[in-house]
């Protein structure tokens, strides 16, 4: 977990030193931040520490991760100069009400495991089946979305940049679920497990999408 942090924080550090601050610099740095809120989280869930009780880092986790879909629809939109959609709109407000949930209500996160390889969350037993839906469907959309711009832009800077980000996505949603597959007890520790491969997700935004990007930048003026 501290070293998946420490990869996360490096690589947005060097986002934002290498880069031009810019909307998609921006997007990059929060998604990594939250990536990296995440692991930090996890892993004072089970120490208890800075003063904090490990349910109330079991909060601040399960907030970082649920801005992270919203996130990823938001880059790819930026990524191919697409204006505000309601999926995007909507993932945000879904992302606030859920986050507000989660802080505020009583039973919104009832009790954690810390076991060897990953963290067990156990929220609310009728909100589960919502926010699984909310979560697997925003990130499918986000990345049907960044596969099909780029098949649809003529700049293939751009395109390599979405696809690399949709290729980002891919690779922490598909092990999730093939290990959920092979050991169906794994389900209850999704969060934990999908951001453990997504610093995968943090390297191709580092050294995929970033470098992509920034080439189209420099191929033709545009507005950022």
């Amino acid at each position: 977990m501290l070293a998946t942090f420490v990869i996360e924080v490096a690589i947005a550090l060097w986002t934002i030193v290498r880069y031009k601050w810019s909307p998609v610099t921006r997007l990059v740095v929060a998604i990594l931040v939250c990536l990296a809120v995440f692991q930090l989280a996890e892993y004072n869930v089970c120490t208890a520490a800075w003063g904090i009780d490990s349910l109330s880092w079991a909060r601040v986790g399960y907030v970082a991760i649920t801005l992270l879909p919203p996130l990823g629809i938001h880059l790819a939109y930026r990524l191919a100069s697409a204006g505000t959609s309601k999926l995007m709109i909507g993932g945000y407000a879904a992302a606030a009400v859920f986050a507000a949930f989660f802080i505020v209500a009583e039973h919104g996160m009832q009790s954690y495991v810390c076991g060897g390889n990953y963290v067990i969350f156990h929220t609310m037993p009728i909100l589960w089946p919502v926010y699984a839906f909310y979560y697997y469907g925003m990130l499918a959309a986000g990345t049907a979305y960044a596969f099909k711009s780029a098949a649809h832009t003529n700049n293939r800077h751009i395109a390599a940049a979405l696809r690399w980000l949709a290729i980002g996505y891919t690779t922490f949603i598909v092990p999730t679920t093939f290990v959920n597959i092979i050991d169906p007890s794994t389900i209850a520790g999704i969060p934990s497990i999908m951001c453990g491969f997504a610093v995968i997700l943090a390297v191709i935004l580092g050294g995929g999408v970033l470098p992509a990007w920034a080439m189209a930048r420099g191929s033709r003026r545009v507005s950022r």
